[in-house]
């Protein structure tokens, strides 16, 4: 019997059992799709957190000011203007490609009979670089900005529709910010979101004009933005930037009252463990395609057991312990085989759809190893019945009832 003789005997046997056949698939294709949506949630899940942490800059440092134990004392230290001015200093940091201070307030932004609370930003033409702002239109914020104390701001797309009703341009409009007056000169484009953060509900300004009119500190800044030159010197940077801050503190590196924040360290940290979370999907998922297989098993000892007399007359007639053995592996394969391309089918539409506020992205990899799966648990779990049925004695056979 040749390989297309066993394949049109299978699927005689098959459709002879058409329900039986039909739940057998089922266990597979649960398995088979179930392994390409959850691994592409993983992946999916993985790119929104490497997409959050790209959009506050994969180059940068953030300096906080925290606090460092001095016996049963917590002593904090401000981060000052000294600070940003050696920073920037390229003998000291030569790793360092600017260096941003940031004050962050929240007020009631208002535009005749239009409010809403919006984040106020005080910085650095440099910060809008750092943090991967772009100005849509109008003019963006200079250094003579900052150095005149300009009472003008850069607001996001929601604080225009926030204030601003649709088709009136809001460049040049004057808005309040608390009691102080402020000039809009730029628009931001959009960014989206960043985890919970809306990036667009937002207004830069000249630090000294935030300084003067919202906060009435004059002196220290809530943190730095450090941009390195690169990537794969950031580190270095922030090597500079640690013994930079230890000298002016008069402390270590190691007992700096400050939190530094690596934004290439967190991204290779949400790597690693976005990683984990996809191989623990995939690894569930998989537990559903060793039941089918259960499942292919199963149903291939019962139909050997149905057809006992029929291999026994077969055998009895010539037919070769190869031939009987090829016959029901084949039938397993088949049924496997369906399966596979259902699962993936099913597994691609599903990925489709958001889940939990997720948007699943496919992974190729996932469809070849899930359908390769499917026919190699075809194979194991055929074989033991497929053998069984071709070790079968004919006078045995032929006595079964």
């Amino acid at each position: 019997m040749n390989i297309l003789d066993g394949i049109r005997i299978s699927l005689r046997g098959i459709q002879t059992n058409k329900l039986r056949s039909s739940l057998t698939t089922l266990g597979i294709l649960i398995g088979v799709a179930a392994v390409i949506i959850l691994v592409a949630v993983g992946t999916g899940s993985s790119q929104a957190v490497e997409n959050s942490i790209n959009a506050l800059g994969t180059n940068t440092l953030t300096v906080l000011q925290g606090g460092s134990s001095v016996g049963v004392q917590t002593q904090f230290t401000n981060l000052t203007l000294q600070d940003v001015t050696e920073m920037q200093n390229k003998t000291l940091a030569p790793d360092v490609a600017s260096v941003s201070p940031v004050i962050a307030t929240s007020v009631t932004a208002t535009y005749g009979s239009s409010s809403g609370t919006a984040s106020v930003i005080g910085s650095t033409p440099s910060y809008l670089a750092a943090e991967d702002y772009t100005v849509e239109a109008g003019s963006t914020l200079t250094s003579s900005d900052v150095t005149t104390r300009a009472r003008v701001v850069l607001i996001g797309q929601t604080v225009v529709s926030d204030l601003f009703s649709g088709g009136e341009n809001p460049i040049g409009q004057t808005i309040l910010l608390g009691s102080s007056s402020f000039k809009i000169i730029g628009v931001l484009a959009s960014k989206g979101t960043s985890g919970t953060s809306n990036e667009d509900d937002v207004i830069i300004a000249p630090y000294t004009a935030v300084q003067d009119q919202l906060t009435g500190e004059a002196s220290t800044f809530s943190e730095l933005l450090v941009a390195g030159k690169s990537s794969s010197t950031l580190s270095l940077a922030q090597s500079e930037i640690e013994n930079i801050l230890a000298t002016n503190t008069g402390t270590t590196v190691s007992e700096l009252p400050f939190i530094i924040v690596n934004q290439a360290s967190l991204l290779s940290a949400a790597a690693t463990t976005s990683g984990t979370f996809t191989f623990l999907l995939a690894a569930v998922a998989a537990i559903s395609l060793l039941v089918g297989g259960i499942g292919v098993m199963n149903i291939m000892l019962v139909t050997v057991t149905e057809r006992t007399r029929e291999i026994g007359i077969r055998k009895a007639i010539g037919a070769q312990k190869s031939a009987i053995l090829t016959q029901f592996l084949i039938e397993a394969v088949i049924l496997s085989f369906i399966g596979g391309l259902m699962g993936v089918a099913i597994g691609i539409i599903g990925s489709h759809f958001r889940i939990d506020g997720i948007q699943p992205v496919i992974a190729p990899y996932s469809i070849v190893l899930a359908f390769g799966v499917a026919i190699c648990v075809g194979v194991f779990f055929g074989f033991y019945p497929a053998n069984r049925a071709a070790s079968l004695r004919p006078i045995d056979a032929l006595r079964y009832e």
